[in-house]
């Protein structure tokens, strides 16, 4: 059969791959026969596997001779980015992304290697790794440095799953910031600033744990993993820190684009207030005005006059004249 990195109800076995150690592709084996495999010096086997059962994890824990603790971490999903040595043996975690629509899906990669093995076991919406194998096996001379380059190449097509989102990301908030500064609130853009801040914090919870692995895989001795495959965990973890710092601007950002969302509304409230002030204080002078003649009083001198209501009728009009010029150069209406 040929490795396949699609997920399929039938079997969780993505792949089951031997390989010399001159990097060249030997054939598809059987789980059973990977301890007999694993006895020949000059092989190495690379293993792929999606979201296997207990009963398929013991086996692989017989075929390996796997640490249990290890083996128990990876039958669970919901693990923080760790690296783990047990002897010659290591056990890495990462958290693997894609973007869906809006949405960031999250998932899990547990990696276990040894001398002359690799196994990666994929839970919830992490992707197949059959695109970086095949690329490994487009150059023998780089999988000749056995297991380590090939934990490189999952490592690797990780952190540049991260990429996309970020740029993503990037692109919505500069569409979102003119949103901001338009006319017209509206309240779809606040919440999705907020949920643009809450998925790439979660997304840095994923990146930031993995720089601090990939600085140790650098710092493994030779006879865990080859001193030849410390440039090329450098080089990811280099991603890796543009990915972190991005993402920490890119939070940044949002933060302060949500406080001018809200400075912004406030600011077009105070606005509509202060015009209904000004008006209201309009309204006030001929209410006064009127209210104060339109007293029920018999002896009121001024009523008598014959200028007197056409003089009030002036007044009113001069004085809310004078006030509705007060207010527009004061900027209250």
């Amino acid at each position: 059969m040929l490795p396949t990195d699609t997920p399929r109800p039938d079997s969780p076995v993505r792949a089951c791959v031997a390989y010399d150690r001159s990097g060249k592709r030997v054939g598809d084996i059987d789980l059973e026969s990977i301890s007999d495999v694993l006895t020949q010096p000059d092989r190495f086997v690379w293993v792929g596997l999606y979201e296997p059962d207990a009963a398929l994890l013991a086996q692989m824990q017989h075929e390996f001779g796997l640490h249990p603790l290890a083996v128990e971490d990876a039958g669970k999903a919901h693990q923080r980015p760790k690296l783990e040595a047990y002897g010659e043996s290591l056990f890495v975690v990462a958290r693997t992304a894609s973007r869906s629509g809006v949405h960031v899906r999250f998932g899990e990669t547990h990696i276990f290697m040894g001398r002359n093995y690799i196994l990666t076991i994929r839970h919830s919406d992490s992707s197949g790794y059959t695109t970086v194998r095949r690329n490994a096996e487009q150059t023998p001379a780089l999988l000749a440095l056995g297991p380590g380059y090939a934990l490189y190449g999952v490592l690797d097509a990780i952190v540049d799953g991260y990429l996309p989102i970020v740029e993503a990301y990037r692109a919505e908030l500069e569409e979102l910031e003119g949103e901001i500064f338009a006319r017209q609130w509206r309240r779809g853009t606040l919440k999705r600033l907020y949920a643009m801040q809450r998925e790439l914090t979660r997304l840095r919870l994923a990146v930031a744990p993995l720089q601090d692995v990939l600085a140790q895989l650098q710092r493994l001795p030779g006879d865990v993993m080859p001193e030849a495959m410390r440039p090329y965990f450098r080089d990811v973890n280099d991603h890796a820190n543009r990915v972190n710092d991005t993402v920490g601007a890119l939070r940044e950002m949002l933060s302060a684009a949500m406080n001018v969302s809200v400075s912004l509304v406030t600011l077009e409230q105070n606005e509509v207030v202060k015009r209904l002030a000004g008006w209201a204080a309009l309204l006030a002078v001929p209410t006064l005005l009127t209210g104060w003649f339109g007293m029920n009083f018999h002896h009121m001198p001024e009523l008598d006059w014959r200028w007197a209501y056409p003089s009030l009728i002036v007044f009113t009009l001069a004085l809310c004249g004078g006030l509705y010029y007060w207010l527009k150069r004061s900027r209250w209406l």
